[in-house]
């Protein structure tokens, strides 16, 4: 009798333990899909170039994309090709792309030009003397700019291009290794926007001040007017405008870190007379862009720092942020680890009651979600049934916070409402 007592008074124990343990238990939260994924991806590979066939196995195999998706192209490797070369392996390209694809990587640095147009653009849109301009001209503009947009290819026929470039395999490797550790982080960090003394390429700094004034309260940002930063231990973001940025390396970049200057040639990736964009990869830094020709000073040819911090602090992957924020983008290269995402996903933080008004619940923070409207459901298991808890509306990039009681386990989705 005393045996089977005992028996039942530690069953008992484990059950209220295990009890206890559940008020502390997170809760399962089911975001919307609102970003590229790696199944949309076509990943372009140069089989002339063994450098591009071990970047693209490498990116393959750690970003799961899909046998599919890997299209096999033969270009010669130099820095501009001619349209015509271009116009027979984009052929090709568009026929062995599967119908999903939204967006392309590109595994090489050389060639970055077609003719006179970015091969990220080409590779986006098609090759088009629209995208082009002899002399201080505006040119043909990008549908997807400034757009909510989650499937570029099915809303505006184009497919975003990013490339992975690197002088070695062992930077590449680097980089794409920064953007899958940036992923889901929500880093601190500080965005610097820095004012130059040189005046024609300075004109992204009017926009600044009305960056920090959007974006201030959201994430750390500086407006300095120093022309170059040193040895500064978080960055975020970094955009400047200069011939040379100087020091770069004395800088430590977060993972997924974003940084370009504006200039006229930053994306001649070599053999440049000005800095090459590819020197920010170099530090540090998980994406950049820069011109393949001259665009003349204007802004709309250059990443609006607003717009792509704003989508990035949304949630949206790296491609998706820089190629939401540039209107005109014919005549600059987009190169990076396309698929970085460092706000994505959520942060819970268990919060006690302090009074006994008051009970213990989980703050859930969230920047993954596009601005609108939203409901959130709850269901004791994740096949349901769910029920209606709440609405909230997110705005601009601001997180939402949610509060979720702590008392037992339930499991969460959001949707649009």
């Amino acid at each position: 009798m005393r045996l089977a007592f005992t028996i039942f008074s530690c069953l008992l124990l484990i059950r209220t333990l295990q009890l206890a343990a559940d008020d502390h238990r997170p809760p399962q939260i089911t975001l919307p899909r609102q970003h590229l994924s790696p199944a949309e991806f076509g990943l372009i590979i140069n089989d002339i170039d063994p450098l591009s066939r071990h970047i693209g196995a490498y990116y393959a195999e750690r970003r799961q994309i899909p046998a599919a998706n890997q299209i096999h192209v033969r270009l010669p490797p130099e820095p501009v090709i001619k349209a015509a070369t271009f116009a027979e392996v984009y052929r090709q390209v568009q026929q062995q792309t599967p119908e999903q694809v939204q967006a392309y990587v590109l595994t090489w640095t050389e060639p970055y030009r077609v003719d006179c147009m970015s091969i990220t653009t080409a590779f986006a849109a098609g090759y088009d003397p629209a995208f082009c301009a002899e002399g201080c001209k505006l040119t043909r503009p990008n549908p997807y700019f400034a757009t909510n947009s989650q499937a570029p290819y099915d809303d505006y026929n184009w497919r975003p291009t990013m490339a992975l470039v690197g002088q070695t395999f062992d930077e590449v490797k680097a980089l794409i290794d920064r953007g899958i550790a940036a992923d889901e982080t929500r880093p601190a960090g500080t965005g610097y926007l820095v004012s130059t003394d040189d005046t024609a390429r300075n004109v992204r700094a009017r926009q600044y001040q009305r960056v920090i004034d959007s974006f201030g309260s959201i994430v750390q940002l500086e407006h300095l007017e120093t022309n170059a930063i040193r040895y500064r231990p978080d960055v975020l973001f970094y955009f400047t405008g200069l011939t040379e940025v100087p020091d770069i390396d004395t800088n430590t970049y977060r993972p997924g870190a974003i940084a370009d200057h504006l200039t006229s040639s930053g994306g001649v990736l070599t053999g440049s007379r000005q800095m090459s964009a590819l020197r920010w990869l170099e530090a540090g830094a998980t994406a950049s862009y820069g011109a393949v020709a001259e665009p003349c000073n204007f802004p709309a040819k250059f990443p609006s720092p607003g717009l792509l911090i704003a989508n990035y602090l949304n949630g949206a992957t790296a491609i998706e942020a820089y190629w939401k924020s540039v209107a005109m983008p014919g005549q600059g290269i987009f190169i990076g680890e396309p698929l970085a995402r460092p706000y994505g996903g959520y942060a819970l933080d268990y919060q006690a009651a302090e009074t006994e008004a008051q009970t213990d619940h989980w703050q859930v923070t969230i920047h993954a979600l596009l601005p609108g409207r939203y409901r959130l459901e709850r269901a004791p298991q994740p096949l349901g049934p769910y029920q209606e808890r709440a609405t909230f509306v997110k705005k601009g990039a601001a997180p939402v916070v949610l509060e979720l009681p702590a008392a037992g386990v339930f499991f969460y989705r959001i949707l649009p409402d």
